[in-house]
């Protein structure tokens, strides 16, 4: 009787916490949203920013809530094989997600700097919406696969993150050569490269939820080659 006690507040611990991940998940993404609007100064989301800031500080304090909740299940039922796993991975993401809140928040600071000069080097911001737009659809991809337990969703996720590579790189070169023509000021410039590096960030984060979704539901752990994407070989779990 004991037993079924224990497993029904188990399986209820491990139920909350699935709850509080889809929520960060959630928050995750919006925010992300949110800092991509604060590049169409066309179409201005009015509080944008300060909704952004907002939100960090809903995902840090949620992401507290799912590692007091993770280390409890740990010391109280000392799961083992996929539970020990469904709670590990959930720690490792809700950092990984927490980042992403974090990085969203930088680059909204960083647009209410720039103002108006947010519009300088056209192209660059054009390239950056669309970073952010790719970066968004690949948390959405990773955190379905999260939620669905789906490790078929993410097996080619380091391919994905590709073409927002190439955006990052083309971004840089374009600001470069519109610091060396003069067309835009150094600080602007530099301004632009930290936000091209965040969305860069913001899109890493999402393949790391997506190795450690493919952890989760097959036990092992993938070591990918962020330059090829090509599978080392695996590390088996230790448990």
């Amino acid at each position: 009787m004991a037993e079924i006690v224990e497993r029904k507040a188990f399986t209820e611990g491990l139920s909350d916490l699935n709850e509080n991940m889809t929520t960060l998940a959630e928050l995750a993404e919006l925010a992300i949203r949110k800092a991509v609007a604060t590049l169409d100064f066309d179409h201005p989301e009015p509080e944008g920013g300060k909704d952004v800031v907002t939100i960090d500080q809903e995902m840090y304090a949620l992401r507290e809530q799912v590692v007091r909740r993770c280390v409890d299940l740990i010391a109280l039922h000392a799961p083992v094989a996929r539970d020990l796993r469904q709670v590990t991975t959930s720690i490792e993401i809700s950092n990984d997600l927490d980042r992403i809140g974090r990085y969203s928040r930088d680059i909204v600071e960083i647009t209410e700097i720039l103002g108006a000069d947010v519009r300088g080097p056209t192209k660059a911001a054009e390239h950056l919406v669309e970073m952010g737009q790719q970066a968004i659809a690949l948390v959405n991809r990773a955190v379905q696969a999260f939620v669905e337990r789906r490790a078929d969703l993410v097996v080619d996720i380091v391919a994905r993150d590709d073409p927002v590579d190439r955006l990052h790189d083309e971004v840089f070169r374009e600001i470069i050569a519109r610091i060396e023509d003069r067309s835009i000021t150094p600080r602007i410039g530099a301004e632009f490269i930290l936000i091209n590096r965040y969305f860069e960030r913001l899109a890493d984060h999402a393949v790391n939820i997506g190795l450690h979704v493919t952890y989760y539901v097959t036990g092992v752990r993938p070591h990918w080659s962020a330059h090829t994407g090509e599978p080392a070989p695996p590390v088996l779990p230790t448990a």
